[in-house]
């Protein structure tokens, strides 16, 4: 292997499926904000945007609120395929993920994810009539993460660079929700 890992002696790669892909997705994504992509097959420069994930269900779909009227919306209506980018802390909890996103109008749903600080961005409460909910369907992905947590990693990489030697805890691989 031609790359960094080669120096690492514990086993770092895993790839995820299944119920174990869904709990790491939950896992990673539950910090609540993501970068939130549009426009990934057009072949002309992606859009990001930070967005607050609302809700992960339990099929691993993230649902998100939105305005009709966002540039966001505009950007599924043309491509509903986006992708996420997650990052929990400085060293950990990394995931990007691909999925197809799809809009709804749902009473029941804003009702559900509403929170009253988004009252900032819907100024009329949860019967504005701009919002609207994004559900994204996770495809695949990717992470990065370690394995015993981040006390543990930062112990485990001062003891690595005293000695001289690769004692990374990191662990990363392909997510196939």
């Amino acid at each position: 292997m031609d790359s960094i890992n080669r120096n690492q002696e514990e086993e770092n790669h895993e790839n995820l499926q299944g119920k174990e892909a869904l709990k790491k997705i939950k896992e990673l994504a539950n910090k609540n904000t993501c970068f939130f992509c549009t426009g990934i097959t057009t072949g002309k420069k992606i859009t990001t945007r930070p967005m607050s994930v609302q809700k992960i269900d339990e099929e691993g779909n993230l649902w998100f609120l939105s305005a009709n009227d966002s540039h966001k919306n505009r950007d599924i209506a043309r491509d509903s395929k986006v992708q996420l980018f997650f990052q929990g802390s400085s060293h950990s909890d990394f995931l990007s993920l691909y999925g197809k996103a799809t809009i709804s109008k749902d009473k029941a749903l804003i009702k559900e994810l509403w929170e009253p600080l988004l009252k900032t961005w819907f100024t009329e409460g949860q019967n504005d009539p701009r919002i609207t909910v994004i559900k994204v369907s996770g495809d695949d992905g990717y992470y990065w993460d370690n394995k015993h947590g981040n006390a543990i990693a930062l112990l485990k990489i001062a003891t690595g660079a005293i000695m001289g030697k690769t004692l990374d805890d990191s662990i990363e691989g392909k997510i196939k929700a």
